[in-house]
């Protein structure tokens, strides 16, 4: 009934799933029955005692209050845990970016290979998806992961999963998106990690530049350093500057406590909103209006990622700490 299960994860989702339909089951069968029975013995001109009839008291309003809420906070309390599970990524998971546009899905892996309607994995490794839309709403839904998420226009929304079986799985849109919504699908490939790695050696560019920020040889930290450089953001974010303006490295992925009190994490949405609207949320310590200005029709989706590719790279510092990359 249910698509095989690939990914660690989708055996808590089928649980509660199906824990959910057999007591719907349950309850629509004893109404059912309760119903087809009384509805038979009480039609009119049987001849059923209806002598001694049940008077309405408070245990009984009690009972049928209390057990229905008591199994409607534990389907809670344990589908809860099953969400947060699925949506906290592991510190070690692999972010690929995912662009969603009529109709085909482009993938871009962190250290280079870039692929259309297809996307490969090693078995094991945590991967986070970063997703965004080009035009309309998408849903990236992988059912054997038991995954899906939407891609948005205008910001970024994440998934993560952690495959444990080899195979091709099937992808779809699962949002309506337009005539040839129905096309817009593609495969997802679990392999080996040894084959994974063959594979990402054969489809990544052959120009790799090591020693570069981030993990050596990473083209998107590479095209992210030369988009940092060309905004001029190193004149406000390098250690060596001297306007006051936030650090970058270790920046990612940390609680930010901003000038009304209240903290954030250092994701992707938090710094794609500071580079588009820098005085959305400023940190603080750091003055209002922002000294940085807007990049807002300046910075194209492409060199935003790689930007905040670049940045997510720093998060273990600068090379060389305290010196200017």
């Amino acid at each position: 009934m249910l698509p095989e299960r690939a990914a660690e994860g989708a055996r808590e989702v089928d649980a509660v799933f199906l824990s959910l339909i057999a007591m719907a089951l349950f309850f629509v069968l004893l109404v059912g029955l309760l119903i087809l029975r009384f509805s038979i013995k009480y039609r009119a001109g049987s001849r059923a005692d209806r002598s001694g009839r049940v008077q309405k008291t408070w245990r009984w309003e009690v009972t049928w209050t209390i057990i229905p809420g008591l199994i409607g906070l534990a389907i809670f309390i344990w589908s809860g845990w099953v969400f947060f599970d699925v949506t906290q990524p592991p510190r070690n998971a692999r972010t690929i970016y995912v662009v969603g546009k009529q109709w085909m899905w482009k993938i871009q892996h962190p250290d280079g290979p870039e692929e259309i309607n297809e996307l490969h994995l090693a078995r094991g490794q945590p991967v986070k998806l970063l997703l965004r839309s080009q035009d309309v709403i998408h849903s990236f839904y992988i059912p054997a992961f038991r995954v899906k998420q939407d891609a948005l226009p205008g910001r970024y929304t994440s998934m993560w999963f952690t495959p444990n079986k080899t195979g091709a799985f099937h992808l779809f849109c699962a949002e309506y998106c337009g005539t040839e919504h129905s096309q817009m699908r593609g495969t997802v490939y679990v392999m080996e990690p040894e084959a994974f790695q063959l594979w990402r050696s054969s489809a990544s560019p052959k120009d790799k530049a090591p020693n570069m920020p981030g993990t050596p040889g990473a083209p998107l930290a590479i095209t992210g350093q030369g988009t940092f450089f060309d905004f001029g953001c190193n004149a406000c974010h390098t250690p060596s500057a001297r306007v006051i303006a936030p650090q970058l490295d270790g920046l990612f992925g940390q609680q930010i406590r901003l000038r009304d009190g209240s903290l954030i994490t250092a994701d992707e949405q938090y710094i794609r909103e500071s580079i588009l609207d820098p005085n959305a949320k400023i940190a603080a310590g750091y003055a209002y209006p922002s000294l940085m200005p807007t990049y807002k029709g300046q910075i194209s989706e492409s060199e935003m990622r790689d930007l905040i590719q670049f940045i997510q790279d720093l998060r273990d510092g600068w090379p060389g700490k305290g010196e200017t990359p």
